[in-house]
């Protein structure tokens, strides 16, 4: 008789949290959305009724910008080559089960593998998100894979070429004001030999360069009458002086920036683990861990924007170690999200009044 085979280990993730988190996120009234791309999840932070932390996920392949539309009933989701827009199903105080909005895919676009980024949900229901394969903006198109919108200066022609790596969108009253990208390249792939000095935030309004000299920047945000952006390869968050052209750091990140959220007076951000990969080895991240006594980790931290101080963390171990985007749903405590691999999506129906 022989032995049975060993059974396969199973995958492990573990979330923990500061000891007044929970607290803190009910008093914000909010819940927290993040995706990550390398284990294709977007992922719901929340409070259980019982005050437990709830956590909820959905797999979507390559899970990338989230864009929340500032009612929370609706979101729109950037994947491999598909881009998604979702809408809460459950009534004004009504729930299910323990959830008080349950979001259901109810219109996609396939746009081929783009390697979107962040993406907006505009109140008429169609996203718009940076194509950073083409480097440009665009949004979604209902005859061909999409509709460009806008594109830097340097750039003389759309090509599938990542040219800049333009990455970051920050929208002003639901319009695209400001974007980052990683190097003012015009050559196929061009933007990694720039990738500790090269980074810049652009008004494409007046297509000025409003802040230059940054380490592969993302996420840039609006929020209370300021520009917030991280200089992930730095390890830095920080806002842009918009009059003086300068970036003015406020807080140190222990780890790769990407994905931030505001509400109220903090910031919520999104670390990541640095790949083994030329991408990103060699920023000035790695000196500035070193000069913190650090170790990069997985997971969030939120920063009071008064003084820079982290107030509250959420750490991340096992098979997720990558996140791209972070989000808030302003009044949902207990949020989740139909997917594609059971066949829940089948049984939910809903009617417009």
């Amino acid at each position: 008789m022989t032995d049975a085979p060993a059974a396969e280990p199973k995958e492990q993730f573990a979330i923990s949290h500061s000891r007044h988190f929970l607290e803190w996120l009910v008093r914000m009234q909010a819940s927290i959305a993040f995706t990550t791309y390398q284990a294709s999840k977007l992922f719901f932070l929340g409070v259980k009724p019982e005050g437990r932390l709830a956590v909820f996920e959905r797999t979507y392949d390559r899970s990338m910008g989230l864009g929340v539309h500032a009612s929370g009933q609706s979101m729109a989701l950037a994947t491999r080559f598909q881009i998604y827009r979702f809408d809460n199903v459950l009534p004004p105080g009504e729930k299910q089960g323990a959830l008080d909005a349950l979001y259901a895919p109810h219109a996609m676009w396939v746009t081929g593998d783009l390697d979107a980024h962040d993406i907006v949900l505009p109140d008429d229901g169609r996203p718009i998100f940076v194509n950073t394969l083409f480097s440009c903006l665009a949004t979604v198109s209902d005859g061909h894979s999409f509709k460009p919108l806008w594109k830097p200066d340097f750039i003389t022609r759309l090509a599938a070429e990542d040219r800049c790596h333009l990455n970051g969108l920050a929208a002003e009253n639901g319009k695209p004001r400001y974007v980052t990208l990683v190097s003012a390249s015009n050559v196929s792939d061009g933007w990694r030999d720039r990738r500790s000095d090269g980074g810049m935030v652009i008004d494409i309004e007046s297509n000025e360069r409003i802040v230059e000299g940054l380490s592969m920047p993302h996420s840039p945000r609006l929020h209370n009458g300021k520009l917030w952006v991280l200089n992930s390869g730095a390890g830095e968050f920080g806002y842009v002086d918009i009059a003086a052209r300068k970036f003015v750091p406020i807080a140190f990140c222990p780890g790769y920036a990407r994905g931030l959220a505001l509400v109220g007076n903090f910031a919520i951000i999104g670390l990541s683990l640095p790949r083994e990969s030329r991408t990103f080895q060699g920023l000035p991240l790695d000196a500035a861990l070193k000069r913190e006594g650090a170790e990069a980790r997985c997971g969030l931290i939120v920063i009071d924007l008064t003084n820079g101080d982290t107030v509250h963390w959420v750490r991340i171990e096992g098979i997720v170690t990558e996140l791209y985007d972070v989000a808030t749903i302003a009044g949902v405590h207990n949020p989740g999200a139909i997917g594609f691999k059971t066949d829940e999506i089948q049984r939910i129906v809903s009617i417009e009044q």
